[in-house]
Formats: structure tokens, C-alpha cells, sequence
């Protein structure tokens, strides 16, 4: 308890937001690829996926290691576009607008889902149980002007 609540505390500061962006998902990957999908770092902390979407602009396939809140377990998790609480939203987010249809490694096990982003209520509720989750996403949305994008993802 008290070792995720530093990890929370220092998650949330500026530093962090300008280095864990760069060193962090290139841990994750290579972990990721050693351990054939079975081990992700920062899933240490909070749960993790990495989503295979298809670039919004090039059309390439793009890996990233997130975190996710799962909701109904192994069916569907909610993805959310902090960026660690950097301006802009990360490029995930518009690939997975232009293009939902995508895929998750899950504890080792490769899942087409589809994405949604979420509006309005909808948003709303989920937002408040994602800052239950993980509280440094208050202070990350309160460092933007943009509103932090969430998305549902539901295997197919």
C-alpha cells in the first residue's frame, strides 16, 4: 500500500511526465517481446495491455504499452489517453478513432477488440471510477486544457 502510493506521488509530478513517456513504453515493448506477451513492467503497478491499432495518418501498425482499467475481465477494459499529463493527446487515441478496430495482448493472449471513445454520461461515470483507480489522473487532467480521451475497448 504504501509503495503504490509513492509510485502515485511521484507518477504525478512534472518530471515524471517528461521522462516516463520515453522510457517507460520502450521497457514495456522489450519486456513485452522477451517474455512472448506473459510479462509487462508497469503491469506491476496497474494492469496493462498492449494495443495493436492501425496509424491514424500512415496506415502502419503501431504496439503501445498502456495501462487499462479492466471492467468485465478478459471482455472488456477502458483505455485512458492521459499522456501522462502532457499537452496533446497521445497518437493511440486518433489511431483508434480513425481506425477501432484493433487488437490487445492480455496476459499473454493476442484479442481483437473494438474501441469507442466515450462522450457525455457516459464518460462521466467512467472518469470518476478511473480516478478512483488511479488518482495522479486528476492531477494529470488539471495540468491540460484538453479534456483526457477515454475509450472502451470490447473484444470481439
Amino acid at each position: 500500500m504504501i509503495g503504490q502510493r509513492v509510485v502515485q506521488k511521484v507518477s504525478s509530478t512534472r518530471g515524471f511526465a517528461k521522462v516516463a513517456p520515453h522510457v517507460i513504453p520502450a521497457l514495456d515493448r522489450a519486456v513485452h517481446r522477451i517474455t512472448r506477451g506473459r510479462v509487462l513492467l508497469s503491469a506491476q503497478m496497474l494492469p496493462g495491455v498492449v494495443l495493436t491499432s492501425t496509424g491514424a495518418r500512415s496506415g502502419l501498425v503501431r504496439r503501445t504499452p498502456l495501462a487499462c482499467m479492466p471492467e468485465e475481465a478478459g471482455r472488456t477494459w477502458i483505455l485512458i489517453g492521459s499522456n501522462f499529463g502532457r499537452d496533446g493527446h497521445p497518437a493511440w487515441t486518433a489511431n483508434l478513432i480513425a481506425h477501432p478496430e484493433a487488437e490487445v495482448s492480455w496476459k499473454g493472449a493476442d484479442i481483437p477488440v473494438t474501441a469507442t471513445l466515450l462522450t457525455g454520461e457516459e464518460r462521466a461515470a467512467v472518469w470518476k471510477r478511473a480516478l478512483t483507480f488511479w488518482p495522479p489522473y486528476a492531477t494529470y487532467q488539471a495540468r491540460v486544457e484538453r479534456e483526457i480521451r477515454l475509450f472502451r475497448i470490447v473484444r470481439k
